[in-house]
């Protein structure tokens, strides 16, 4: 989920994470379900990560998931878990960039485009929407998993851009205003929260114990302090994170 991130931390922080967002598989299958997969359906995700929502959708509605990832370790810890999971008929990974050009999707090509916790990638939310609306055939669905203030003002850490989230009603304003009405909120719960933010914790710490030294351990060392005191003193209680589906109208 986390804007734009800098390996190594992420991909030590997220190297046990089943989802790498807030959520849960409870709510990836409600996902599917609101957006109408079934057998057959053609689906985007941009930004997969490590695969988790892509093997989740194909497992129970056995639909067709393309799959775009920039970081090498999650597009081969992704590609292993398809294998493990016998999915890698139904799920495709590919290594690449989604922002460039030349990776721009086929026109109205996909029931379903997603880009969970990652509009980074194409700087910011309304870039995200403006480049997965085309690629979903009318009728179809976009999705797209983003964080929310609770309540303004924002931390003042925050207010100098380097977040630039908006409310719960801002956000869906935004999105609508880009042509697709919004037609179901599937919101982080406290748990999804801490279940999340908790697996960075215990996997920076164990790859922090490991005997080998790393030239990078300080500055990951920094970051997960960082991090999770933010988390504790700031963003527990004041940022939401929820999975925004608009319909592209017929």
């Amino acid at each position: 989920m986390s804007k734009g991130f800098q390996p190594p931390y992420y991909v030590i922080a997220e190297s046990a994470h089943e989802i790498q967002n807030p959520t849960s598989e409870e709510k990836i299958v409600l996902l599917g379900e609101r957006v109408g997969l079934k057998r057959g359906s053609r689906v985007l995700d941009i930004a997969a990560g490590r695969g988790g929502p892509a093997l989740i959708l194909s497992r129970a509605f056995e639909c067709t998931i393309e799959c775009i990832e920039r970081e090498p370790a999650f597009y081969e810890a992704a590609i292993e878990r398809a294998t493990a999971d016998e999915l890698s008929h139904l799920v495709s990974f590919r290594l690449a960039d989604a922002s460039k050009p030349e990776e721009s999707p086929l026109p109205e090509r996909y029931d379903a485009a997603l880009c969970l916790g990652a509009s980074f990638v194409y700087g910011g939310l309304e870039e995200t929407i403006t480049a997965l609306t085309p690629a979903v055939r009318p009728g179809g669905y976009v999705a797209v998993g983003e964080p929310y203030w609770r309540q303004l003002p924002a931390p003042e850490d925050d207010e100098d851009g380097n977040e630039p989230y908006k409310t719960l009603l801002a956000t869906v304003g935004l999105i609508e205003s880009l042509g697709l009405p919004i037609v179901s909120v599937i919101a982080s719960s406290e748990d999804d929260w801490d279940r999340y933010e908790t697996l960075h914790w215990r996997s920076v710490e164990h790859w922090l114990a490991d005997p080998v030294e790393d030239r990078d351990a300080i500055l990951v060392r920094r970051q997960h302090e960082r991090e999770k005191e933010r988390y504790l003193a700031v963003m527990r209680e004041l940022l939401g994170w929820a999975i925004f589906v608009g319909w592209k109208r017929p």
